[in-house]
């Protein structure tokens, strides 16, 4: 695949790293930004990359919750002009209703709806993305005042919605990847061990120890990796000193979803 400007400068706003390191990432991973990033953090370079978000679109999320249920949309455009603008926002506003009055089976119905009353008067691509129901005990959801980063809790019946709102916050800020520690698979922390090796490997302190010494000290390095990507173990950003399963309840949260762009 070829390495172009454009991919260097992807990878490089995920990592910021040097062009010339991205570039020789990019090149030993067949242009696969994923797994650059990988190599980069096992040289020791790229400590905290996440996975990127490669949508171009600018975009803006509504999502209106009634008691249990939560109605999630979301509408891509081209510009950041229109994204902000009050009509855009009137627009999602009539597209979560219009969701919540046909069902999720209607997503083909609601681009219909967008392009007769709204596309020829914006004068830009407008695109439905997310568009789907969720449902619980309750149902809480935090949208940024960007438009452009949201987050849903769905909770058991009994959790506080004010609480859960602020956990949807949390979220937004944190970016957990799983709700417990039990939900990481083993895949999963074998990869962050062989990252982790890779690691020391490169490290002229470490560099000299067996790697059965090295992996007994990654090994006591997984309790604390499975807590930062796991939401329920996650200090809670309102008051740190307090996990999220502390404020809100262990068993509270069912499922959690996380939208931006």
């Amino acid at each position: 695949m070829a390495i172009t400007a454009a991919l260097i400068k992807e990878l490089r706003e995920i990592t910021w790293i040097g062009m010339m390191e991205c570039k020789k990432a990019l090149e030993e991973t067949n242009g696969d930004i994923d797994l650059a990033i990988e190599e980069l953090r096992k040289k020791g370079l790229a400590k905290a990359a996440k996975k990127a978000d490669r949508e171009t679109f600018e975009w803006g999320i509504r999502i209106l919750t009634e008691g249990g249920k939560a109605y999630v949309v979301s509408v891509a455009c081209e510009t950041d002009f229109l994204a902000n603008s009050d009509r855009f926002k009137t627009m999602l506003d009539d597209v979560v209703n219009f969701l919540k009055s046909n069902g999720a089976d209607s997503k083909e119905a609601a681009q219909e709806f967008i392009n007769k009353n709204y596309a020829l008067e914006m004068g830009e691509n407008l695109q439905v993305s997310n568009y789907a129901i969720f449902e619980g005990g309750v149902a809480s959801a935090y949208v940024h005042s960007n438009g452009k980063l949201a987050a849903l809790i769905v909770a058991a019946a009994g959790t506080d919605a004010e609480k859960a709102k602020q956990v949807a916050m949390h979220v937004t800020a944190s970016n957990p990847e799983f709700l417990s520690a039990d939900d990481i698979s083993d895949e999963v922390v074998e990869k962050e061990k062989s990252i982790q090796l890779e690691m020391m490997k490169n490290d002229p302190k470490m560099a000299g120890k067996p790697d059965e010494v090295l992996l007994k000290i990654i090994d006591g390095k997984m309790g604390k990796f499975k807590s930062e990507i796991s939401l329920l173990e996650q200090d809670f950003v309102m008051d740190p000193n307090v996990k999220v399963k502390n404020f809100i309840g262990e068993k509270s949260i069912t499922a959690f979803y996380r939208f931006s762009i």
